[in-house]
């Protein structure tokens, strides 16, 4: 329960469903209230298809590539941390790529936006990806897996009615409220990025 609880504050955190709501609110302000529902649900479908992906064929990846898990845990706490700090500054949509004109040109367009830019980056970015594969690096196919895929599932069930509720969740708390909440998720980010990173010195200073 440790396990499943800890996996779930970390990706939610990390995946930060609330500071996606002023885009997706842009996003769909022309389109009826049952296309936003759907759009809500494809964008938790993809979210999920693509972290159990990163979850299942992470492991391979990096045998692959012949990194180690406290390389992956570092690079993956300096993204995680960098994220924090992004939410922190109030430029997450410039960290997760918003501001590039390609991208606006696209968000411009609205076609299958539910897969990108909502789902990748700015749901399932690569903070959350190396998580999950680090996860996977450290249990296996133990029982632990399970929980962890629960909180994975919980995380998508979740992030779809945030974004299913987005417009109340947008009147309600204004975009400072948002930013606020932001911004404290953010500061529980970058303890999580450090706690990685330190954890994985301490552990290569061991073999040393």
């Amino acid at each position: 329960m440790d396990l499943f609880l800890y996996a779930f504050a970390a990706l939610f955190s990390i995946i930060n469903p609330l500071g996606t709501v002023p885009i997706f609110v842009g996003l769909t302000q022309d389109e009826e209230t049952a296309e936003r529902k759907k759009t809500a649900l494809l964008t938790a479908i993809n979210v999920l298809v693509i972290l159990v992906i990163s979850y299942f064929l992470g492991k391979y990846l990096l045998q692959f590539f012949g990194i180690s898990l406290n390389s992956l845990r570092i690079a993956g706490g300096l993204i995680i941390v960098s994220s924090g700090f992004a939410l922190l500054t109030g430029r997450f949509a410039k960290h997760k790529g918003m501001k590039n004109k390609r991208v606006q040109k696209d968000l411009s367009q609205r076609e299958r936006f539910s897969l990108t830019p909502l789902a990748i980056p700015m749901l399932a970015g690569p903070g959350s990806i190396s998580l999950l594969i680090t996860f996977q690096q450290e249990y296996g196919w133990s029982v632990d897996s399970i929980y962890i895929l629960t909180a994975v599932i919980l995380v998508c069930l979740t992030t779809f009615f945030i974004l299913r509720s987005s417009y109340l969740i947008a009147k309600k708390l204004g975009a400072s409220g948002i930013n606020a909440i932001s911004r404290i998720i953010g500061f529980i980010v970058i303890a999580i990025g450090i706690e990685y990173i330190s954890g994985s010195v301490l552990d290569l200073m061991k073999g040393f």
